[in-house]
């Protein structure tokens, strides 16, 4: 893989792990409630997520999913069904002020299953993932390390976003000691994971109109 074909995938994955989404609504919401020791673990969640979707890819069976209409239906409304549910929970989460590192009420487990379902429910991440990230590997050369070289590009490139997001969260939260301040908050958040719930359900539809 030559340097510059590298450096046109790492400005894509900054892209899109920049760009608001599922994923960055996850990682805002576990910084605000959990504070970024335990909130990070939303992000791993997130990156064990993306190596299972890059193995799937790296196994040919990417093509697979795509192709199979009713697989990839009822990832999407698996995934629409979690992203509302997700906001309903932000929603009507209770305002508290943020006095410690951590939320005694939700372990990292927990928090880590968060992110990994947000991101493992999503056919935006699959078609990334399917579609173009087989594009940069040369199929005339090795293609297992070409695929470890992606693989660990994307996994530290959304990790260090998503950590990102949740830190900057987390620090806004300290200075936060308002309660009616942070009801609103979570409203913003349980909207922003509806929002996302009720885009991904028109997703196919637009993708089909394009064709």
């Amino acid at each position: 893989m030559s340097l510059s074909l590298w450096l046109t995938y790492l400005v894509a994955t900054i892209i899109l792990s920049l760009s608001p989404g599922p994923g960055v609504f996850s990682s805002l919401s576990s910084g605000l409630n959990h504070g970024l020791r335990t909130g990070i673990w939303n992000g791993i969640g997130m990156q064990a997520a993306n190596f299972i979707l890059i193995c799937i890819v790296s196994l040919g069976l990417g093509a697979i999913l795509l192709a199979s209409e009713t697989v990839f239906t009822a990832v999407k409304w698996i995934g629409v069904a979690y992203l509302v549910y997700l906001g309903i929970v932000t929603w009507r989460s209770p305002p508290k002020a943020f006095h410690e590192e951590k939320d005694e009420d939700r372990s990292a487990k927990d928090v880590f299953l968060r992110g990994f379902f947000v991101n493992i429910t999503n056919p935006k991440g699959i078609i990334f993932f399917a579609a173009i990230l087989p594009q940069f590997i040369d199929v005339h050369a090795p293609q297992a390390m070409q695929y470890t070289v992606l693989a660990a590009t994307t996994l530290l490139v959304d990790l260090v976003v998503m950590s990102g997001y949740t830190a900057l969260a987390a620090k806004v939260l300290r200075v936060m000691r308002d309660p009616s301040r942070l009801r609103w908050v979570n409203r913003t958040l349980g909207g922003a994971f509806v929002a996302a719930g009720v885009a991904l359900a028109t997703f196919r539809r637009a993708m089909t109109a394009a064709l």
